[in-house]
């Protein structure tokens, strides 16, 4: 079974690239293939934070109008 990437190790490769192409020493393709893998880890990186901020809590109101906490129930 594959190990998931962990956020921060997606962060550290992202942080990576950008460092890479603010160098300015790479060619037009590999910047380009650069960038791909950038907005990818991007990608991951913001799902990851959405699904987590999901998971911890999810407010509601109940009938009174009051702010409750509940569990967020993933679908």
């Amino acid at each position: 079974m594959a190990k998931k990437k962990t956020f921060e190790a997606a962060l550290k490769e992202l942080e990576k690239i950008v460092t890479e192409m603010e160098s300015g020493e790479l060619c037009l393709e590999d910047a380009v293939k650069k960038y791909e893998s950038g907005m990818k880890q991007s990608k991951y990186c913001l799902d990851l934070l959405d699904k987590t901020e999901k998971k911890i809590t999810m407010l509601t109101k109940d009938r009174d109008g009051n702010l409750k906490e509940e569990p967020f129930k993933d679908q």
